[in-house]
């Protein structure tokens, strides 16, 4: 237990150059080791945990210990080095938390929540930002603002949570100009490291983050895993795990996790992107409001990939990973088919969509990527719970509408062309998709058509075969779920969020705790609701409300069908590049090339 200091301590404390406004504001623990403190100030009450001056702390190999540091009214944990602090004051450091050439780490004591003005600049949609705030959270307080009993009671449980800042155990803090009413989340299974003349402003930062190198945060959560690098600029903001923001500018947004973004020009505003995402140099969603106030919004699905120097109009939705060519889009797009390629033909002033793209023509980097956010997730925490496989229920779902639309489009196409019956010549036009009266084309039609049955009969086999090759039970069968909510990266029946929110709404959820334990609860149940869902999904392609034998056999022969053309079409969309002659010129050998690129 901490206690007051005694005369004898004083006086060392005193002949190692520190100063204190009252000494009885501060707290030792014991073993007390004076030598420890050198050349600092303390101002009100001041507690301290013990110090070993012979262990040294992160790479500077400081030693453990305060000097040359102003505390006020702050608490330190054990095993701490503390160094070149100008000013601690408000707030508790965690256990071996190391702290060094700081200008400012503060916090007041009636310092509210900070607010982050999520998906929408005009604040409507703002969210309280706490520790222990997932994505998930966030994505259901900013979305469901049309429930006002929801909203009461999601407020009332940020209203109950402790306010207090603190330095989370293990943190490493270096080179930073100020930390400002700000928590840092950190273990020492998940140590958080803020180095380099980075500024925090109000906001959360999560445990194994990093951010480094002069990026500032205002009014900002941090999920787990996050690099913020090299001068980014953040403000109002949540940000998902194992996502990369540097040399950018990101605003007024929700993230979801594995969320890329690395150069100095992109920017983005005022958007909802459900992780997997990446922004190429220049893309710019959000400069282009198409409104009179500042009210536009942009939602995209998984896998959302804008191309080199590409902007867009607010509000635009695109379903789950799309692709889009570098272009300026003039008008505001609802891209509704999934694994699309997005192209802005400016010389035939029209819009082209290829759907199904990443199947045909790119299955490598489909491949890729999802094993690519499987590895690349080091988290050790793992709140927020992650579904990284392209085909799952939601974007299953979205193949289903969207082979539903080209159905209806080709057969539009046709009846406007009774007098050519050719399919490869009759050019199929989309409804819907552009606020605007230019043309909307779709490529390859019928190829997307077949291609998305494929897609479908590979998601069905590979969560219904995934451990057995036996008929699946009956027992799955039943009303197929077709609406999926993405909360954060997990994926949720919607009749399952429904109950959530009433069960929160009257009262048997009572704090944000317990839709943590709520959520975590479905993601337990995920892999059975998953199966019944791909059975379900089944049975209606077949027409049918049970799989037979004879059915189970036929759609076991097209998965393994599709699996080889996935193995087919990995090793051909890779070799492309192998065989690249541009691309082989940069090495002299196959050896030098082999060791470069893999």
């Amino acid at each position: 237990m901490p206690r007051p200091l005694i005369a004898d301590e004083i006086r060392a404390l005193e002949a190692n150059g520190n100063v204190a406004s009252d000494w009885s504001g501060v707290f030792v623990s014991d073993p007390f080791c004076p030598d420890a403190l050198r050349h600092n100030r303390f101002d009100g009450k001041v507690v301290l945990g013990v110090f070993d001056s012979s262990i040294t702390h992160s790479s500077l190999a400081l030693p453990e210990g305060i000097t040359h540091s102003w505390l006020r009214d702050c608490a330190i944990a054990d095993h701490c080095a503390i160094h070149q602090v100008r000013l601690l004051s408000g707030c508790g450091v965690g256990a071996g938390a190391t702290l060094f050439d700081i200008g400012e780490l503060s916090a007041s004591s009636d310092a509210p929540f900070p607010t982050a003005e999520v998906m929408n600049e005009n604040g409507c949609r703002a969210v309280r930002l706490f520790p222990g705030m997932t994505v998930a959270d966030a994505y259901l307080w900013a979305k469901y603002r049309g429930r006002n009993r929801l909203m009461q009671r999601l407020d009332e449980f940020a209203s109950a949570m402790p306010q207090h800042r603190y330095v989370g155990a293990a943190a490493q803090i270096m080179h930073c100009q100020c930390l400002r009413n700000s928590w840092v989340v950190s273990s020492a299974e998940a140590p958080t490291v803020i180095d380099g003349a980075t500024a925090i402003d109000s906001s959360v930062i999560g445990f194994g983050c990093h951010v480094e190198r002069g990026p500032v945060l205002r009014n900002t959560l941090l999920g787990e895993n996050v690099h913020i690098e090299d001068c980014a600029r953040i403000n109002d903001c949540v940000v998902g795990d194992n996502s990369t923001i540097a040399r950018c500018e990101v605003g007024n947004s929700i993230i979801f996790p594995a969320h890329e973004q690395h150069h100095n020009n992109s920017f983005l505003i005022a958007a909802c992107v459900m992780g997997q995402s990446n922004l190429a140099a220049g893309a710019t969603i959000g400069s282009n409001h198409n409104g009179r106030t500042a009210d536009g919004e942009l939602r995209a699905g998984r896998g959302f990939w804008p191309g080199l120097c590409s902007s867009f109009k607010h509000p635009s939705y695109f379903a789950s990973y799309c692709l889009a060519a570098k272009g300026d889009y003039p008008n505001e797009l609802n891209i509704t088919l999934p694994f699309a390629l997005i192209n802005n033909n400016a010389a035939k002033n029209q819009l082209e969509v290829m759907p199904a793209y990443w199947w045909l023509y790119n299955m490598y980097a489909l491949h890729r990527n999802e094993k690519k956010f499987a590895n690349r997730d080091r988290r050790r925490v793992a709140a927020q719970h992650i579904e990284f496989s392209p085909l799952a229920p939601d974007t299953a779902e979205e193949i289903m509408c969207a082979r539903e639309l080209l159905r209806h489009w080709t057969e539009q196409a046709y009846i406007a062309n009774v007098s050519n019956r050719d399919a490869a010549h009759i050019e199929v036009t989309a409804n819907a998709m552009e606020h605007g009266k230019r043309k909307v084309v779709v490529l390859k039609a019928a190829k997307a058509y077949q291609a998305y049955e494929d897609m479908l009969y590979y998601y069905i086999g590979s969560v219904l075969a995934a451990k057995s090759r036996d008929l699946p039970s009956d027992t799955l069968a039943g009303t197929r779920e077709m609406a999926w909510a993405n909360l954060g990266g997990q994926l949720v029946a919607q009749s399952d969020l429904d109950a959530m929110i009433k069960e929160i709404e009257q009262g048997s959820v009572a704090s944000w705790q317990e839709v943590n334990e709520r959520l975590d609860s479905l993601w337990s149940d995920y892999h059975a609701r998953k199966r019944e869902h791909a059975y379900r999904l089944l049975c209606r392609m077949c027409g049918t409300k049970t799989v037979t034998p004879e059915l189970w056999q036929r759609a076991l022969a097209r998965y393994d069908a599709a699996c080889r053309y996935v193995a087919e079409q990995v090793s051909a969309t890779r070799g492309k590049d192998d065989a690249n002659p541009f691309r082989r010129m940069m090495y002299d050998s196959d050896a030098e090339m082999t060791a470069v690129l893999g």
